[in-house]
């Protein structure tokens, strides 16, 4: 405890001596202290060695580079795959513990309703250390794996489902730590790879899991999720850098309390939720509904060609580099109004084609994968802009908005698609697609960090152009004060050479006194006389 304490009290800058406002008190995050008082720490949990270079050292912080950026995408995708293996395996669970359809299609919600653990377990990462919390919640999880390859009870199954659900939430601890990590100018390309990873994760698991349960026991899905898991963490161990708590004094329901401020206070973060919940709404209704169409008229593709069919959605996964970049260069909202403008184009053509061609789903299909992922990056960019010592409770809040849009996207799509048809339920996402960019537009994208509503400060669209005027502005205010003070010491100075020239007339009348009284003369007699003679 003695080494956690002298670590957090050598925090880096970019998050020392920021302030959390918890309840009514500001709690002072770490304050960096010299540097003879730093001492690192060297384990994990006191017993596992920390490799030296993993080693946090204000002086030599750790580089964000590609290696680690992939690493974390990598951890990103097989640690959520575990909430969407069990998707395509309903069918062999119903026959492998003798149960209904009805009773094992809990098993999915149960799965989902685990991601409570978005804000009881990934808003730690603003209170304790990292690299622990991450090690421990992967190494939970795949321990917990094993129960479900071995057991025979559904109600066991369910529970460990469950558990497995709060832990699996490591890549929403993994996206803040990359926006700390990764300087400024890369931070939406950061986020957009770890972003892939996540959805990487989402595809990949439900066309492994349909591979092999095709071709072996569905048991063997999860024999293959341990061993990964396990990989993981060991990539994780030997990779991921140590990086101090970052709000030292605060408290577990301080935090919590803290985040539901954020949400109700940050016009900023309520725009990027509303407008996260519309569009994970729009992706649920369209993955949900798809398999309907391509199963039905005109299509009639068996269950695995459908399952293959999510490898187009890996498309938008592969282009995250790309819209990484594109988003460093622009302000967030001009890249989240272009993404948007582009969604309402694809969801036009899905109203008007899905059911018709298959190379209209195609194009939608990578269409929405690639606009959404610009959405979801550019927000989150902007959001963790607000507050770099709570970047956990922010994601937090844009997570959970992202849950509750997946599942109205779910279950309206669903019932649109059943009871009206592809038309309508396509038609749906594109009147959600409206809702986002109606909200987007609400608010314009250079306007104070409280306002609610309205436009000011330009439509400047590059970040290089805005950081340029406001060096340019920097330059301006230093030359203003250098005037100021130059104008003040010219200031102070007049009285000074006005007191001198006062001190010299008086030493100058005491000395003419002297030499009148010398001579024998009053000076009020003297100067009568000369008056006199004038």
């Amino acid at each position: 405890m003695a080494d956690e304490k002298r670590v957090q009290a050598g925090q880096s800058s970019r998050t020392s001596g920021e302030t959390l406002a918890i309840g009514d008190a500001a709690l002072p995050t770490s304050a960096p202290k010299a540097k003879d008082s730093f001492t690192p720490v060297t384990k994990d949990f006191g017993l596992i060695p920390i490799p030296r270079r993993l080693r946090y050292d204000p002086e030599r912080p750790a580089h964000f580079g590609l290696l680690l950026n992939a690493t974390f995408g990598i951890a990103s995708t097989f640690i959520i795959a575990n909430l969407y293996y069990c998707q395509p395996l309903l069918i062999k669970y119903s026959e492998s513990f003798g149960v209904t359809y009805d009773e094992v299609s809990r098993i999915p919600t149960l799965v989902q309703a685990g991601a409570t653990g978005i804000v009881f377990i990934s808003t730690l990462g603003d209170l304790v250390r990292r690299r622990r919390l991450i090690l421990l919640l992967v190494f939970i999880s795949a321990s917990l794996t094993i129960g479900l390859a071995v057991t025979n009870s559904l109600a066991v199954f369910e529970a460990i489902c469950f558990i497995i659900g709060m832990t699996s939430v490591v890549p929403q601890i993994l996206m803040p730590l990359a926006a700390d990590l990764a300087p400024p100018e890369r931070r939406a390309s950061a986020l957009s790879i770890v972003l892939a990873g996540l959805l990487l994760g989402m595809l990949i698991a439900r066309v492994l899991a349909g591979i092999i349960a095709r071709f072996a026991s569905w048991r063997v899905v999860y024999y293959m999720a341990i061993g990964v898991q396990y990989a993981v963490w060991g990539l994780l161990y030997l990779m991921l850098p140590d990086y101090p708590a970052k709000n030292a004094g605060a408290t577990y329901f301080g935090i919590l309390y803290s985040m539901a401020k954020f949400s109700v206070t940050e016009p900023q973060l309520i725009q990027a939720a509303l407008i996260q919940f519309a569009s994970s709404a729009c992706f649920s209704n369209f993955w949900v509904t798809l398999t309907f169409l391509l199963g039905g008229p005109p299509y009639y593709y068996s269950t695995l060609v459908i399952g293959l069919f999510g490898l187009v959605g890996m498309f938008g996964v592969a282009m995250a580099p790309l819209i990484g970049r594109v988003i460093d260069g622009l302000m967030s909202w001009f890249a989240g109004v272009i993404a948007m403008l582009w969604l309402l184009v694809f969801q036009a053509i899905g109203v008007g084609a899905n059911g018709i061609n298959i190379a209209a789903v195609v194009i939608v299909c990578v269409g929405i994968d690639v606009c959404r992922q610009m959405v979801q990056v550019s927000l989150t960019s902007s959001v963790f802009g607000l507050d770099a010592s709570a970047r956990s409770r922010l994601n937090a809040v844009l997570l959970l908005s992202l849950f509750m849009g997946q599942v109205m996207g779910t279950s309206v799509g669903t019932q649109v698609f059943v009871k009206y048809g592809w038309r309508p339920a396509a038609a749906l996402s594109l009147a959600w697609t409206g809702f986002m960019l109606f909200m987007l537009l609400l608010r314009g994208p250079h306007v104070k960090r409280y306002t609610w509503f309205g436009y000011e400060g330009g439509i400047e669209v590059r970040k290089s152009k805005l950081a340029e005027r406001e060096r340019l502005r920097e330059a301006d205010a230093e030359a203003a004060v250098a005037a100021n003070e130059a104008g003040s010491a010219d200031v102070e100075e007049t009285p000074l050479d006005s007191e001198e020239l006062q001190r010299g007339v008086a030493e100058k009348s005491e000395k003419q006194v002297v030499v009148d009284e010398e001579r024998g003369a009053a000076p009020i007699d003297s100067f009568s006389r000369s008056s006199a003679g004038a």
